[in-house]
């Protein structure tokens, strides 16, 4: 039976590609192992599934000026002699790596091993940590168009992003029972992400009153992010985080508010679900958000409403516009060539493994 070691962390953006690959690598015949940090968000959600988790040392890599410059470069260097040790534990026949700081050691490790690696980079242009560890991969998988011309030519594929296919199979009723809706008024979804955008979520919750009147909301809001104050407000129900029934959330809703996280984003348009993106401002992020809303905003995928334009108004506005237009955006994504990520994945790891 071959070996195949999984890895990244830091969000479930970095974590749940992974979890969607796990079925078509068990189907083909593949033992799963996972390495991680030690207390990220990835090591309960692969725990749960069973699979063999190791955490290593690992520490965040900085664009920016901080006193934790001087101390994460050692964790990290920790992480890369962890995990050369893992890699002679586990002798793996081939490491795939979803991104996240975590990642980066593995990636090293394995390289130094002469291990064949495929990592995968959301976004439109690489991240740090996968600009890092691309020296070190066999292949290189993206989900735009636009950032092949920003990766080695050689290991360049276009696969899009995998997608849990258990997202594609929700119940509507159960969702709504879940949230105890009706089915006399539209759903809306808001997803900020798995650790929250509060700013996202205060813009909701300021135009509830008029929301309410039209629509009923699920709102995702991050853990500890929850308002007490709007708890038992018929049309509202708020949740920290959703894992299993996300699918039945998915099912009954009929426009999404989302950050433009790429793997979210991606979900949207396998999907097909009718959506705002809200990115994350360029003043707190590297800017990917942006160019990822607006290349869904190019073809036609998703209605766009940057941070810094948000009022009440705008952001109200914006909901009324999407819902009014929901079946153009559908149409539009139903023409969309970015789909069986999965199975380009597998055909590029089993071609690659040892």
């Amino acid at each position: 039976m071959k070996r195949i070691v999984l890895t990244g962390g830091g969000t479930a953006g970095h974590v749940t590609p992974n979890i969607a690959l796990l079925p078509s690598l068990k189907e083909a015949g593949y033992e799963v192992f996972y390495i991680g940090s030690y207390t990220g968000i990835e090591k309960q959600l692969i725990e749960d599934l069973e699979i063999p988790y190791y955490g290593i040392s690992s520490g965040k890599l900085r664009r920016y000026k901080s006193l934790k410059n001087l101390s994460d470069p050692f964790r990290v260097l920790k992480g890369y002699f962890q995990a050369r040790t893992l890699m002679r534990k586990i002798k793996p026949d081939i490491v795939f790596s979803k991104g996240g700081f975590v990642s980066v050691p593995v990636v090293l490790a394995a390289g130094h091993k002469r291990i064949p690696v495929i990592i995968h980079e959301s976004d439109m242009t690489p991240g740090l940590a996968n600009k890092i560890a691309m020296r070190s991969a066999t292949k290189i998988c993206c989900n735009f168009p636009e950032t092949v011309q920003y990766l080695p030519q050689q290991k360049a594929v276009l696969t899009g992003s995998p997608i849990r296919k258990e997202l594609l199979q929700g119940n509507k009723l159960a969702g709504l029972n879940l949230c105890h809706f009706n089915t006399e008024k539209p759903v809306i979804l808001v997803v900020g992400g798995s650790t929250g955008a509060v700013k996202v979520n205060n813009a909701v919750r300021a135009i509830l009153p008029e929301l309410l009147k039209d629509f009923q909301v699920v709102h995702l809001c991050g853990k500890g992010k929850t308002d007490k104050s709007f708890e038992n407000k018929e049309g509202y129900v708020q949740f920290e985080y959703i894992s299993k029934e996300m699918r039945d959330l998915f099912a009954m809703s009929d426009i999404v508010i989302s950050r433009a996280g790429a793997n979210a984003i991606c979900e949207l348009l396998a999907l097909k679900k009718p959506n705002l993106l809200i990115p994350l401002s360029a003043n707190a992020s590297r800017g990917d958000q942006i160019l990822n809303a607006n290349s869904f905003k190019k073809h036609g995928y998703s209605a766009v409403l940057m941070e810094e334009d948000i009022t009440p108004e705008t952001l109200l506005a914006a909901v009324r516009d999407l819902y009014q237009k929901r079946m153009t955006y559908v149409n539009n994504m139903a023409l969309s060539e970015q789909n069986d990520a999965i199975g380009k994945i597998m055909e590029l790891i089993t071609a690659n493994s040892k």
